[in-house]
């Protein structure tokens, strides 16, 4: 899909992507006195965030959960990791913090052209609480700094503000951010890219559910005024009919297509990382994801149900593992959309392949024999190492979980309406059998759980899961365990090439079952103390006030 970009996005891409010898002055070298003048001085300062929207990351997304395996052992997902001298997590918010602070404080004060500026001031706290949310979500409470400071300022020694006043913050800058930003609709065909309403909201429920999900379950605070918001914030997309799931291409591949070219711009993208062949800014994702780098676990796959809309332990149609592909069959399509199904042809660089994912690689010691597929195009300039898909941080499907999630945690249940135009939306774009009440009550299953399912099955690979599992405090549950790959023992597996666990030297791990060990449990561990982040040394030995979470 051709893209076209207005002058103005085209420097958004620039700055976004991989460049060389590009000469911008940094908006710190630039007085206050001599810009700030003209609404453009406003927008090409707005400009200047879009950069730190959330990429693909490599494909290495959800390796830092239980859900994907990787080349070496992650040190968040296996509990081992220490107290980092830096952070650039913590550095890059605060700096995000910092610029968008700058713009407000001068939208504020130029008077004259204070109506056509609000458009940039909006999209300034739109990015100061997505600043502030990474911050909070990740070290719990944070110095809440709400202006530009120098070296000169007290706030440089600020202590660490309570999480429910950087949250009520975040909530307020969006909630001024809604209010002064446009409609998905009304921004321009050469404007397409920027931050609308809809992305403003979207944040919105993401905050409030993460907030009141953490509270519930962490017992830092009353839950349903956060759940509350995030309820109202996705009712207001949903009743905007600015977005839609996108199904141009059937129950089959609709899903698949969604993350590649196909799906680009679509109407279920509220905002999205975007990259420009023109202007060769590009990502190398594709490749990536072929080399295996990101291995989905059993703990994933078994996520998927079948498509009478029963998990697989219960289900009679699921088939067992016998043949490399029986464990797909009358599965929900999203599971052969995510994962290549062995046997599967498809298209690389010019030769179609046959798609068989080997079983204990020789220079690869945590493979699962799962081999991912999303993300992975079908395009030969990307299969070459230049892709040019963009990456949705904000998506409709998102805004859908959010609200069934938030209706059942603070309501205790969920009307099979709401199901209907929240889960069972999702569903009816794959084809699988709804989600109801009669069918859990039924089957003796838990809502709160089958809905904590579609979310992770929906958004597997897109970065969601090691904050999900932490808010819902179930991290210790999920993370210091065996880390699984496919049934191994009495299947096609075990005699089949490619098969290099055959091959001498090379030594694979089992568990009783049969099934491959990945990542084995006793290496794996969490800590209460692993639910926050620990606060960088730096910001400590700079900051007398700052103190470290708690154990770390």
């Amino acid at each position: 899909m051709m893209k076209r970009y207005t002058p103005i996005v085209a420097f958004i891409l620039l700055l976004a992507g991989c460049t060389k010898d590009l000469d911008l002055v940094p908006l710190d070298t630039i007085s206050d006195g001599s810009f700030w003048k003209v609404t453009k001085d406003f927008e090409n300062a707005a400009n200047a965030f879009y950069p730190s929207l959330a990429g693909h990351a490599n494909g290495l997304l959800d390796q830092d959960s239980d859900i994907a395996v990787g080349y070496s052992p992650n040190p968040i997902s296996n509990g081992s990791w220490i107290v980092p001298q830096g952070d650039g997590s913590w550095n890059g918010s605060y700096q995000m913090v910092r610029a968008t602070s700058r713009l407000i404080e001068n939208q504020e004060i130029a008077l004259d052209i204070q109506d056509e500026t609000a458009r940039y001031a909006a999209e300034a706290r739109f990015f100061r609480a997505r600043a502030y949310f990474n911050l909070v979500s990740r070290f719990g409470n944070v110095p809440l700094i709400t202006g530009v400071i120098d070296i000169d300022s007290e706030e440089l020694d600020a202590p660490r503000s309570p999480r429910s006043e950087v949250v009520n913050f975040i909530l307020s800058d969006l909630d001024w951010a809604i209010e002064n930003l446009p409609l998905e609709s009304q921004i321009s065909a050469g404007e397409k890219g920027r931050v609308s309403r809809g992305a403003a909201l979207a944040l919105k429920s993401r905050v409030a559910l993460f907030e009141g999900t953490w509270a519930k379950y962490h017992s830092t605070g009353d839950p349903t005024p956060y759940l509350s918001s995030a309820i109202e914030a996705a009712e207001n997309i949903i009743s905007s009919n600015e977005y839609e799931l996108y199904t141009a291409d059937g129950p089959l591949e609709s899903y698949y297509n969604l993350f590649l070219e196909a799906g680009e711009d679509s109407q279920e993208s509220i905002l999205a990382r975007r990259f420009n062949q023109n202007l060769n800014v590009f990502h190398n994702t594709t490749r990536w994801v072929y080399s295996g780098i990101n291995s989905p676990s059993k703990q994933l796959v078994d996520l998927y149900l079948c498509t009478d809309g029963l998990p697989i332990e219960i289900s009679p149609l699921f088939e067992g593992y016998g043949q490399k592909d029986a464990e797909f069959q009358n599965r929900d399509p999203r599971f052969s959309n995510t994962v290549f199904m062995p046997g599967s042809s498809f298209h690389w660089i010019g030769s179609d392949l046959t798609i068989n994912p080997p079983i204990g690689s020789s220079n690869e010691n945590y493979s699962t024999g799962y081999m991912m597929r999303k993300y992975l195009s079908t395009n030969q300039t990307s299969q070459l190492g230049q892709s040019f898909y963009n990456f949705m941080e904000f998506r409709y499907a998102e805004v859908l979980l959010n609200l069934a999630e938030a209706l059942y945690e603070r309501d205790g249940s969920i009307s099979d309406a709401d199901l209907n135009r929240t889960v069972n939306r999702l569903r009816d774009r794959v084809g699988i059998s709804h989600l109801t009440n009669a069918l859990v009550s039924s089957h003796n299953l838990d809502m709160l759980e089958e809905i904590r399912r579609e979310r992770t099955v929906e958004l597997a690979f897109e970065g969601f899961r090691l904050n999900d599992l932490r808010r819902w405090k179930e991290a210790e549950t999920h993370l210091p365990v065996d880390l699984l790959g496919v049934k191994y023992l009495g299947t096609e597996q075990e005699s089949t090439p490619p098969n290099n666990a055959l091959t001498p030297g090379v030594d694979i791990m089992l568990n009783a079952a049969g099934f491959l060990i990945a990542d084995p449990g006793n290496l794996r561990q969490w800590s209460q103390r692993n639910y926050l982040f620990p606060v960088p040394l730096d910001q400590i030995q700079l900051n007398p006030n700052l103190e470290q979470n708690p154990g770390w």
